[in-house]
């Protein structure tokens, strides 16, 4: 259970307060140090006992989250292409392809074309993405066409029954 390095048994007359140490004191011991390998050899030390619930606190996110971040937050600030193709005996439309804000949910996807084809509120409208998959109808518009794009447009197939497993 233990590591041949690391010893896990501590001296009886120790009281109970040096057993369990404040991680409060302990974070803010830390944060003098300037210096990351002074911090890494007394972690590898073993000479404070920490419990396994002790957690490290991110103060910032690291430079490729963040950039990931701002990449999601730049497509959601424009539109994006949506190309509707049919599936089977659905109807056609004259003009295929839209464009949506990136920052819509999927479910006003769906809206649109149903209220384009006339479809009645007890009909159903099955929307695959690239004729693979159907998203969820809280997925984002953006992440779909981020993940999915095909010639820089979003392609949204359509059927008035199911098409798919």
């Amino acid at each position: 259970m233990s590591s041949p390095g690391l010893s896990t048994r501590l001296p009886r007359s120790t009281s109970q307060n040096d057993q369990q140490p404040d991680i409060n004191t302990d974070l803010a011991g830390t944060a003098e140090h300037d210096n990351d390998d002074e911090q890494e050899n007394e972690a590898c030390q073993g000479d404070l006992p920490m419990s396994m619930t002790a957690s490290v606190i991110l103060t910032n996110l690291p430079r490729d989250a963040s950039q990931a971040l701002k990449d999601v937050e730049e497509i959601d600030d424009r539109k994006v292409s949506v190309r509707f193709q049919p599936i089977g005996s659905a109807p056609i439309l004259k003009q295929r392809v839209f464009k949506i804000n990136a920052s819509s949910k999927f479910s006003v996807v769906l809206n649109f074309l149903r209220k384009k084809l006339g479809v009645k509120d007890g009909d159903g409208v099955f929307l695959y993405v690239n004729s693979v998959f159907a998203p969820g109808l809280d997925e984002g518009v953006g992440n779909l066409f981020r993940c999915f794009k095909t010639d820089e447009q979003l392609i949204v197939s359509y059927s008035t029954t199911p098409a798919f497993g």
